[in-house]
């Protein structure tokens, strides 16, 4: 067993998906005036490591311009479920396509600030993969090594007023997740350090 999001053989994958199978994830009640959404926390093996990718939007988006986020978006008529809307959108934001994502289980969906409510899905991608960032929405990608989030002094908690929870905050050099996409985050890290670490066994 390896740890600190170390998995450097092939069974990664069936690992992640076990867990995920018996993760218990908190029903989330869509609020019916609430705008539904799906997004994929894609991760993927770079030098042995577990890394996980993120997008920085423009600021030409119609909603969460400059945010940092999981690729995904808003539900369109045509997407048959949630999880269809999340791989619809990864392929136009980030150029994979969606035969080559392979989704390994579902995190708790969250309500946000901003009147959305999102169904997250953890998936794996290949790599090394060339990735074609939509301009008119995609800023930057991230990537960040999962270890690196694991640390205890990457994660931060604020609290602000009018709110009964702390918003956390993951820090990684210069790069900050957070808010609605820091809490999908904090239970996706969750799941990957439970029992110590990634197997590394094929």
């Amino acid at each position: 067993m390896l740890r600190g999001g170390d998995a450097s053989g092939v069974n990664w994958l069936s690992e992640i998906r076990d867990r995920l199978s018996t993760h218990v994830a908190t029903p989330v009640e869509a609020p019916a005036d609430f705008r539904k959404a799906g997004v994929v926390a894609p991760i993927y093996v770079k030098e042995k490591e577990l890394w996980v990718l993120f997008t920085k939007r423009t600021e030409n988006v119609e909603t969460h311009r400059g945010q940092v986020s999981f690729p995904g978006g808003a539900h369109e008529q045509g997407d048959a479920t949630l999880k269809e809307t999340a791989l619809r959108e990864t392929e136009e934001e980030i150029g994979i396509p969606r035969d080559r994502v392979v989704v390994l289980g579902a995190l708790s969906p969250i309500v946000t600030i901003t009147n959305f409510y999102v169904e997250p899905f953890v998936a794996a991608i290949p790599h090394p993969m060339e990735l074609k960032p939509s301009p008119a929405e995609i800023d930057e990608i991230w990537e960040i090594p999962v270890a690196a989030l694991l640390a205890p002094t990457a994660v931060e908690e604020r609290f602000f007023p009018g709110r009964s929870e702390p918003v956390l905050f993951y820090h990684y050099g210069s790069k900050t997740v957070w808010g609605a996409t820091a809490r999908i985050l904090s239970e996706l890290l969750a799941v990957l350090a439970a029992g110590g670490g990634v197997s590394s066994r094929a």
